[in-house]
């Protein structure tokens, strides 16, 4: 079963150091317009397909969103659960929670 994770114990993992992935799982558009610098795009429509073949199943997996009402990281975060991940953690505030508590912030930058 997935575990859920705080804006602020995201925060404190990353100033750590820590060795995680974080995924956003929104499409490739809303990834582009802004994401935690260090994020992977996987969208969700794709995760079950690609996971297995980017991931070990005992890595810790951060997945995130748009928001506290998106649900395309619960949703990941269960497939995950169901393809054999064990540290799956779904940051529920997403990129809403993270520009609202000062995140930093990232784009990907599209040739002219």
């Amino acid at each position: 079963m997935y575990k859920t994770i705080t804006r602020e114990e995201l925060q404190a993992k990353r100033e750590r150091g820590e060795n995680f992935r974080l995924v956003n799982v929104l499409p490739a558009s809303a990834f582009a317009e802004a994401h935690i610098p260090g994020s992977e795009n996987v969208p969700l429509t794709e995760i079950e397909e690609r996971a297995p073949a980017l991931w070990e199943p005992d890595e810790e997996i951060i997945v995130y969103c748009r928001s506290f009402d998106c649900n395309a990281s619960p949703m990941a975060a269960t497939f995950l659960d169901r393809l054999g991940f064990i540290n799956v953690w779904d940051f529920e505030g997403g990129m809403e929670d993270w520009i609202d508590g000062g995140g930093d912030i990232a784009y990907e930058r599209r040739a002219a």
